[in-house]
């Protein structure tokens, strides 16, 4: 199966080289997604232009693609499943959560000059990082590529309702099933209440599991697309 990967803030297409490797070992064919304003060096790109580049990889896969979100890239799966539900076999959310419809793409972070850059290690001590060693957060904050201004604080619009019908994956990692469900239930994320086919799997890594547990993060994916 093609299988879309889409990482999240700072981050552009090599970020899941080691998963890709992994998943064509398991008979996928990986597409990694190198987002505009995050590797391609156009600082003017908008979250319409990186919506456009995810489904055009989801229109030119081959059958129906599965489709992985990392962090705040979990709404660019969700914006591609809303416009695409009949062409996507499923949605895998690694480490995040869709924006509602009205939300701003990534509201969390301060902006500086017109860019969203890397905020510094300090906003993600905890489990989020627990997993990094300090030459892997230096690499990290070194590569980081600042988002653009029109992409971060871009607005989620969603407007096709049978994108509940497709099913969607929860991979936990810094965070349990248990949150996640308990997230859900409380409202916080209004999104995942409708999804008819929702699941949750865990696995023990911090926020970028695809940099510490890539292998781990390939079967996980790998076994969704199995079962689509």
């Amino acid at each position: 199966m093609d299988i879309v990967l889409i990482a999240g803030l700072w981050l552009d297409g090599s970020a899941w080289d080691v998963v890709a490797s992994e998943l064509r070992l398991l008979g996928h064919r990986p597409v990694p997604v190198t987002l505009p304003g995050q590797g391609d060096g156009s600082a003017s790109a908008t979250l319409d232009d990186q919506v456009a580049v995810v489904l055009a990889a989801v229109d030119s896969a081959a059958g129906k693609p599965l489709v992985v979100g990392h962090s705040a890239a979990c709404s660019l799966a969700w914006l591609a499943t809303d416009a695409r539900p009949d062409q996507i076999s499923g949605a895998v959310f690694v480490g995040g959560f869709p924006a509602a419809d009205g939300q701003r793409y990534a509201r969390f972070f301060e902006l500086r000059d017109g860019v969203l850059p890397f905020p510094g290690w300090a906003a993600f001590e905890g489990p989020d990082s627990a997993d990094l060693d300090e030459e892997a957060r230096r690499a990290f904050a070194a590569a980081a590529i600042p988002v653009p201004e029109g992409v971060a604080r871009g607005v989620v619009r969603l407007t096709d309702e049978r994108r509940f019908d497709v099913p969607v994956v929860v991979v936990c990692p810094e965070f349990t099933p248990a949150q996640a469900r308990e997230w859900i239930k409380a409202g916080d994320v209004a999104e995942l209440a409708n999804v008819k086919h929702l699941g949750f799997v865990d696995i023990d890594s911090g926020h970028w599991p695809m940099q510490t547990k890539p292998a781990e993060l390939a079967r996980l994916i790998a076994a969704v697309a199995d079962a689509a």
